[in-house]
């Protein structure tokens, strides 16, 4: 299943707002807010991938091409969005340097969704319930990426340039290769 959603809708609620006009399924809110940015989404229905090399194949691009949203908590209860690529981990000296923290980390799963809306390996910045601020890798600009779509199942392409534009994301050297 390949589906394309682009343009705005008027009269809905803000984007990553609750409210009642807003969608309960997680997809659904993913489409609405790519709709209310201006985003053009691909959603790709796909079977479930047991490594990064495996989900790679099964959409057709390389490693690099897939982005995973992670939620970080800052010190002070805040989160953040780093979008970083495939086969590359964050860096935590150089998020801490663009952030301008000392502390941040990786949340539980259960703070990740309470933060997002989303549970682990559906994350996205596109749709999330609080409009936190998005740190993309460097690496990912110029490209069309892939990133989670809000449910298991799928996955959502995005060309990075237009999705860091529509966030106002900040750019910056954010990761290191995997070990």
């Amino acid at each position: 299943m390949t589906e394309s959603t682009a343009g705005s809708t008027a009269g809905s609620a803000s984007p990553g707002t609750t409210g009642s006009q807003e969608p309960a399924d997680p997809q659904d809110r993913v489409r609405r807010a790519a709709a209310e940015r201006g985003l053009e989404i691909e959603i790709r229905e796909r079977r479930a991938a047991g490594s990064l090399p495996e989900a790679a194949a099964l959409l057709g691009i390389p490693p690099s091409g897939i982005v995973k949203t992670l939620v970080v908590k800052r010190s002070d209860g805040t989160y953040l969005f780093a979008l970083v690529p495939g086969g590359r981990a964050i860096s935590w000296p150089k998020l801490r340097a663009v952030v301008g923290v000392n502390k941040l980390r990786l949340p539980e799963a259960e703070l990740a969704f309470e933060a997002t809306g989303f549970v682990r390996g559906t994350i996205t910045p596109i749709g999330s319930t609080t409009d936190w601020p998005v740190v993309a890798d460097e690496s990912i600009v110029g490209r069309r990426v892939a990133m989670g779509a809000g449910a298991h199942g799928y996955s959502l392409f995005v060309e990075a340039d237009e999705l860091i534009r529509a966030y106002g994301a900040t750019v910056a050297d954010i990761t290191v290769p995997e070990d």
